[in-house]
């Protein structure tokens, strides 16, 4: 963009929400096993941003020149700021581990190297490694004729420099072996017997390391260092349009593993030679290395056992009970009454797989229809369908198998509802199906009666307990209908559709939007009231930011909560002073989006499967949905307004996006997630798991 447009980059405003993410490690109020998932979250979130963005950069490289030059972007530029960026925060990440494993000592949780164990731990820690470990590993010299010179992807290795010993004497040149860590069979972190009061562990990289000497026996091991290598994710599926889908994705899946190199990381007190060996060897790139550190993979930190209790942990937000659903023999009943509104996760997911088990039982139900992007593993709601193909009713399920690195699961349930006798859906060639919604048709005085779910979040049992999403159940006609429409469109591919109570992605949504928004940047022109909030996960959309440009400069307030990539410039004079940025980093991770118009002072506001961007609203299908009803509303806008005067986990994102904690300017402290939980505990409709029944 220009000067009178700035766009902050997409990956660099990355790395600055996933700083937001170390934050959170290092703040000392946040509880000692937090601050340690925390520092797991952005280890998997690393990995993830290299094996997938980095990657994609990387393949920019090898572009001829001139076809590089007319990139939007400068790929050499960009990846040297982002090594530069992500160094700085590996650093940070270093230190704080070894400070969280401070805390650890001061709590008598100690992490023990070699050198620490006592004669008995020494003792337990060879057993182990013999009875537990050796038979799992495979050692393969360097170079031998066992050595295919591949390392899996994302598994640890240890590099093992030796010595052979040849009648008594050592050899002067040294050879090269790498062992596999199966981290992926045996527990990361090894219990040890330790004194009283005190719990005691042990890396399985230094479990391995100190017992190497018994895998090389014709050899002196003179040093092991732990190596690892992201490969590039994208399943490089091509072609949509032609063949099977699903036997692409597998062999997409397949490929992933054996994907171009995106990082390898290596010990620092590794020897260079060592590293050009080893480089040369796998066939690396010098811009393939990464310095690391000691221990890779340190999103295992969230299997590190908790031997403390709960002082350690956040106090538990118990979820709430909602009374309306739990107090009716029947959801149909309470549905058909009226409509009603859940806030995940601080309310039990249940009622929405309840609906489906009870559509599934229920005689009068004729048909279900349902989308589904993110599969759990062990899923009640894909459960429930298949029950309900089993009773003889008709379910359509469009599965989304592009959900990436969720792509097998959603693969293998797809199966299993086939199998079941429900009518399973794949990707639309060219999109992705992203929205989230189901449809249930009942007959009810001898006619079809319809009942809709629409939400913000996945159907994922164990994601519901994790983000925060809304889930509207609704029997209203107008909506029921354009949301059977979505389904229509999906399963016959019918285009043109006139959508008035839904935005839909591909029809109105992008239109829609803009309307809102030039809407208020008219009624500020003409001195009436105007506003416009927005909660997202991430905001990209050129433009939409242009558009949000022009609100700003026309006088309308703009207030934007985005946990995650804001690619919009916040405080510039004549371009963006009207607009501020806030994001929210806590325990639970902020997921719904929701728009939000002042509307003259007659307030509109909209729930979203769709963030504001490019891939949201050019390739995919997502649908928003108003909410009408003023108490309904009124929960939502009490749960915004919470995020606003957040004092604690909110920081400011600002022109260099450095994440500065907002604060109060007087004493109020307002923690927007408890506040958010105490706020839906005090209506009437909820109580506590003791007080449901």
């Amino acid at each position: 963009m220009t000067d009178s447009h700035p766009f902050y980059d997409r990956e660099l405003s990355w790395i600055s929400f996933n700083g937001r993410v170390l934050q959170e490690a290092a703040d000392p109020c946040v509880p000692l096993y937090e601050r340690l998932k925390f520092l797991a979250i952005y280890s998997s979130n690393l990995d993830e941003f290299f094996r997938v963005r980095v990657a994609g950069i990387r393949s920019l490289m090898s572009l001829k020149k001139k076809k590089r030059e007319k990139l939007a972007i400068d790929p050499a530029a960009l990846l040297a700021e982002i090594y530069a960026r992500v160094d700085t925060q590996q650093r940070e990440f270093g230190t704080l581990f070894a400070e969280l494993r401070a805390q650890l000592r001061e709590h008598g949780v100690f992490l023990l190297q070699e050198e620490d164990l006592s004669e008995t731990q020494l003792h337990i820690v060879r057993i182990f490694f013999r009875e537990n470990v050796r038979p799992f590993l495979d050692p393969v010299f360097l170079g031998g004729e066992d050595d295919d010179g591949f390392l899996r992807n994302r598994a640890l290795y240890l590099i093992a420099l030796l010595r052979p010993v040849r009648s008594g004497k050592k050899k002067r040149d040294g050879v090269y072996a790498r062992v596999s860590v199966p981290s992926d069979i045996v527990p990361r972190f090894v219990p040890l017997p330790a004194d009283d009061g005190t719990h005691a562990f042990m890396f399985l990289d230094d479990v391995i390391r100190m017992n190497l000497q018994t895998v090389f026996e014709d050899h002196e091991v003179d040093g092991a260092f732990s190596v690892k290598l992201n490969r590039d994710a994208d399943l490089h599926v091509e072609d949509e349009f032609a063949g099977d889908l699903v036997k692409k994705i597998r062999q997409g899946l397949k490929n992933r593993e054996t994907g171009v190199p995106a990082r390898f990381l290596y010990d620092p007190d590794m020897p260079d030679a060592a590293v050009k060996r080893v480089r040369r060897h796998l066939g690396l790139k010098k811009e393939d290395l990464f310095p690391g550190g000691r221990y890779h993979n340190f999103h295992d930190l969230f299997s590190l056992p908790n031997p403390l209790g709960a002082h350690v942990r956040d106090t538990p937000l118990p979820a709430l009970h909602y009374l309306p659903f739990d107090q009716t023999a029947s959801m149909f009943d309470a549905v058909r009454e009226r409509s009603h509104i859940l806030h995940f996760p601080y309310m039990r997911f249940e009622p929405v797989v309840r609906f489906l088990e009870e559509a599934a039982r229920d005689e009068s139900v004729e048909r279900i229809a349902i989308t589904l992007y993110r599969v759990a593993s062990h899923s009640a709601i894909a459960q429930a369908l298949i029950d309900a193909a089993l009773q003889g009713k008709q379910v359509d399920v469009f599965m989304e198998i592009k959900a990436r690195f969720d792509e097998e699961a959603n693969i293998l349930w797809s199966e299993r509802m086939k199998d079941a006798g429900v009518n399973v859906m794949y990707s639309i060639p060219g999109l992705k199906v992203h929205a989230k919604l189901y449809h249930i048709v009942r007959r009810e005085d001898g006619k079809e009666r319809g009942y809709a779910y629409l939400g913000t979040g996945n159907f994922n049992e164990k994601t519901a307990g994790l983000y925060c999403d809304h889930g509207y159940f609704t029997a209203e006609r107008d909506i029921v209908r354009e949301v059977a429409a979505v389904f229509d469109i999906l399963s016959r591919r019918r285009i043109g559709y006139e959508f008035e109570q839904l935005l839909v992605a591909q029809f109105n949504m992008r239109s829609e939007i803009n309307a809102r928004i030039d809407r208020e940047i008219h009624n500020a022109e003409e001195g009436r009231a105007s506003g416009i909030l927005m909660k997202l996960n991430s905001l990209e959309d050129p433009k939409i930011i242009k558009r949000l440009y022009r609100a700003s400069q026309a006088g309308v307030p703009v207030t934007l909560i985005v946990r995650g990539i804001c690619c919009l410039v916040p405080g510039i004079a004549g371009v963006s002073e009207n607009i501020t940025v806030r994001s929210i980093v806590d325990r639970y991770l902020e997921h719904a989006r929701i728009l939000v118009f002042t509307n003259g002072g007659i307030e509109e506001m909209w729930l979203a499967s769709a963030d504001m961007m490019r891939r949201n609203l050019n390739r995919r299908i997502e649908v928003a949905f108003p909410m009408r009803d003023p108490a309904l509303a009124g929960q939502i806008r009490a749960i915004l307004d919470l995020q606003l005067r957040d004092t604690v986990k909110a920081r400011a994102i600002n022109a260099s996006q450095d994440n500065l904690h907002i604060g109060a300017d007087d004493d109020e402290r307002i923690r927007a997630q408890e506040a958010t939980w105490e706020y839906l505990d005090s209506l009437p409709e909820t109580a506590r798991p003791d007080a449901a029944r």
